[in-house]
């Protein structure tokens, strides 16, 4: 007796359902591969050499040390099928001042975005936090020169509303640097 089939089992049926088993099998492998096509990360090299690449190219001005800036700034940008961005804007932002280093990074970044192919463009929403290392004993001076800061900044809002298709958040790009 065959242990894979019933005694009284008809041959065609045990073909009916190894053929739907199969059919299961090839779609269930073809979704996983669709699911992870669509998880990808939009970086080329992925979401460690995106905060690479940005920490390194983010220019971190005189101004901005002087003042002792930090804080947050956040873009949406749209990449196309060649990884080009466009259509900047500044969603929010703790002062003027940190925006223009963020925007000549951002604008070294063409062609390092993947978007999906059935995509001609994508919108992208990236966060970047400015701050300094804080020294072991900070001075007096340092602190009064930070709340300064502080307290004259210009926050960038963005009031009206700005339209937004299917945008990926992408995870915060910290970018730190040394006071004197």
């Amino acid at each position: 007796m065959n242990y894979m089939t019933a005694p009284n089992a008809n041959p065609k049926n045990n073909a009916f359902i190894k053929s739907a088993l199969l059919i299961l099998a090839l779609l269930f492998t073809s979704l996983c591969g669709k699911a992870q096509e669509q998880l990808a990360f939009p970086f080329k090299g992925g979401s460690d050499v995106m905060a690479k690449f940005f920490r390194d190219s983010v220019a971190i001005t005189n101004d901005i040390i002087q003042k002792k800036a930090t804080g947050t700034v956040i873009f949406k940008f749209t990449a196309n099928q060649q990884g080009k961005i466009s259509k900047l804007v500044i969603y929010y932002a703790d002062d003027y001042t940190l925006t223009q280093p963020v925007i000549d990074a951002l604008k070294k970044s063409t062609g390092q975005w993947v978007i999906p192919s059935n995509e001609k463009s994508h919108d992208f929403v990236l966060p970047f936090t400015i701050y300094f290392n804080l020294p072991a004993n900070p001075s007096a001076q340092l602190m009064n020169d930070f709340y300064s800061y502080y307290a004259q900044r210009h926050q960038i809002l963005s009031l009206n509303q700005v339209p937004m298709n299917s945008a990926t958040l992408l995870p915060t790009v910290v970018v730190t640097y040394d006071v004197q």
